[in-house]
């Protein structure tokens, strides 16, 4: 599903990110992705949006080799990608509703779909009868939710999470984290970028671990779109 094959990212002449990093990610897997401030986990999180491109190696995300994707292709693998922010970045000035709406309405899904699909975002997450409220009305560990409800609103088979409970309780977090693993177990391949080792090693998962742009554990098998 998601593939790195000797991928080195350097910014100038005198910043290398990532060094020459190898792994794989399964549909269905979740996995976690740690490492020191500075390590290269946000530069990994990007190159996998197409937000960066590699200096060298490959990256591939469901078989797609991205390094040579045109740009007009971008969106398009781009809507095959949840992405779960650790502040949110909901708007506020739009309902819970709207909020999760916003992926299928820039995809121009049709109207009368887009009701029955953010609802079942919200049910999912728990909080199918917020729908009408504003963002500002919710906790904090609620707010994330919605910004999962939105991040899989489309049902990408990726979904990638940047620190996704960094400003939340160990209660809450461990509920996030349980969203997350109900979303692999119907195939979606997960990537949570984390500094909490406490709940990293609660759960269990295989870990990728950056140590100043090289992989220092984690390394595994890869597939495609389909599995």
């Amino acid at each position: 599903m998601i593939e790195f094959r000797q991928v080195t990212k350097r910014y100038g002449s005198d910043h290398t990110a990532l060094r020459q990093v190898n792994f794989g990610l399964e549909r269905g897997e979740l996995v976690f992705l740690t490492g020191h401030s500075g390590a290269g986990k946000s530069t990994l999180l990007k190159l996998i949006m197409v937000m960066e491109r590699p200096s060298a190696g490959e990256v591939i995300v469901g078989g797609q080799v991205l390094n040579t994707l045109p740009r007009r292709q971008v969106p398009y693998i781009r809507r095959h990608i949840g992405v779960v922010f650790q502040n949110h970045q909901l708007l506020f000035d739009r309902t819970v509703f709207d909020n999760v709406a916003m992926p299928l309405e820039v995809m121009g899904t049709p109207a009368r779909d887009i009701g029955r699909r953010v609802r079942a975002a919200l049910d999912k997450v728990g909080l199918l009868s917020k729908e009408k409220m504003n963002p500002l009305q919710l906790s904090g560990g609620e707010q994330q939710r919605v910004g999962i409800a939105r991040a899989v609103v489309n049902k990408p088979p990726v979904l990638l999470a940047d620190e996704p409970t960094g400003n939340l309780d160990p209660d809450l977090s461990a509920d996030i984290m349980r969203l997350f693993a109900e979303f692999s177990q119907v195939g979606v391949t997960v990537l949570i970028a984390s500094h909490d080792i406490a709940l990293i090693n609660d759960l269990g998962r295989r870990t990728l671990t950056l140590d100043h742009g090289r992989l220092t554990a984690g390394v595994g098998a890869a597939g495609s779109w389909h599995g």
